[in-house]
């Protein structure tokens, strides 16, 4: 009995050994991390850090989950600020100032949200305010936003956009890793020159070549025609796959006022009549973006339609619903005769906002218009 009756009694001690330790360790631990804190500089400045200004717009990385069905959500719920502080380690890359431009799903982004979020930058880079710009997004209009930037903004400081095909309240949520890497790249000195860049699922893409592919894939931006400039991993850090451009880019200013002339897509299928391209012009389009079939074409009758609105002065641009290749000019479709512009390699979302950008700029002559898309490859 007496043999029997100290095996509790050791098991009591073992038990409060393997309490202890833990407790302990876990108190020195703390110790630790707050000894290392308190000999860190309090201000990410003084640490010799780059400035980072983030315009939070909204979009899916800042959605919470809504109950009305599995994996749904609202976008745009919680605030740059907030999304911010919930990456543990952003703070040791850079001295982040967060403001909240939108906060929108980026199937509503609009004119005045664009204007709103080039002026700041260039607000912000002509007064020295930040070394860098980071902006969160909604995916679905991303490339455009992107693309927009890419054309106004002036100054070889790095802007770089993000976003998230998962909600920050799911469970397996890309946007906190999209984040941390996008301030990496917006951090880094070798960012400078590149004009605006995407950055998701680790990869670095440019503005211009940059679309949406998938979906809800997190791997669903892709740039078909020239493939990432570069990549992003925890291991190795950033690799920049092409050298920073050595020429200036061309840039447009804003107009005057809050929104952009009236540019309509008009997409082509097969037995395609003129009806899309009449309601165009019917509703005031200063010009018309053609999504075609294949090398940028479409219907007899549609091109008749394309070919008397360009008569009226109506900006026609040949651009193609394929994901990938050139749209060349005078090849199935008579460019010079009809006074047709091609988009080059433009997705029709991006022809439509140079195009957009040169009406405003007063750029009207189908040969100057040409020379525009030609030179921003």
């Amino acid at each position: 009995m007496t043999k029997h009756a100290a095996r509790p009694a050791s098991r009591r001690r073992n038990r409060t050994l393997m309490l202890t330790v833990p407790v302990v360790a876990l108190a020195l631990w703390s110790w630790g991390i707050d000894a290392a804190r308190a000999a860190e500089p309090k201000d990410a400045t003084a640490a010799g850090l780059p400035r980072i200004l983030v315009l939070a717009t909204g979009g899916t990385i800042a959605g919470q989950a809504d109950a009305r069905a599995t994996g749904a959500y609202k976008s745009g719920q919680i605030t740059g600020e907030q999304l911010m502080a919930s990456v543990p380690g952003l703070d040791k890359l850079a001295k982040l100032n967060a403001e909240q431009i939108s906060s929108i799903g980026s199937q509503d982004m609009n004119d005045k949200v664009w204007f709103a979020l080039a002026r700041r930058i260039q607000d912000a880079f002509d007064k020295n305010e930040a070394d860098g710009i980071l902006i969160t997004h909604g995916t679905d209009t991303l490339e455009e936003t992107a693309f927009f930037l890419d054309n106004v903004v002036r100054g070889d400081k790095p802007v770089v956009i993000v976003g998230s095909m998962r909600p920050a309240t799911a469970v397996s949520a890309d946007g906190p890793g999209n984040l941390y890497e996008a301030v990496q790249v917006a951090a880094d000195p070798r960012s400078r020159g590149r004009g605006v860049m995407a950055v998701l699922n680790d990869k670095i893409q440019s503005a211009r070549s940059i679309t949406k592919t998938n979906t809800t894939s997190i791997e669903t931006f892709s740039s078909p025609n020239d493939g990432p400039i570069g990549y992003v991993d925890t291991a190795g850090g950033i690799r920049f796959m092409t050298q920073a451009a050595g020429f200036k880019r061309t840039t447009y200013p804003l107009p005057a006022g809050e929104q952009l002339p009236r540019v309509e897509i008009v997409y082509s299928h097969a037995n395609m009549d003129a009806v899309p391209i009449e309601d165009a012009i019917s509703h005031g389009a200063k010009g018309i973006v053609l999504a075609g079939v294949g090398d940028g074409n479409t219907s007899k009758q549609a091109l008749d339609a394309l070919e008397a609105a360009a008569k009226k002065g109506i900006i026609v641009v040949r651009s193609t619903r394929v994901r990938s290749g050139f749209v060349t000019r005078n090849v199935e479709v008579d460019d010079d005769k009809n006074g047709f512009v091609v988009s080059e390699d433009l997705n029709p979302q991006k022809a439509r906002v140079l195009t957009q950008l040169l009406i405003a700029g007063g750029v009207t002559a189908p040969a100057e218009l040409q020379r525009a898309f030609t030179a921003t490859w």
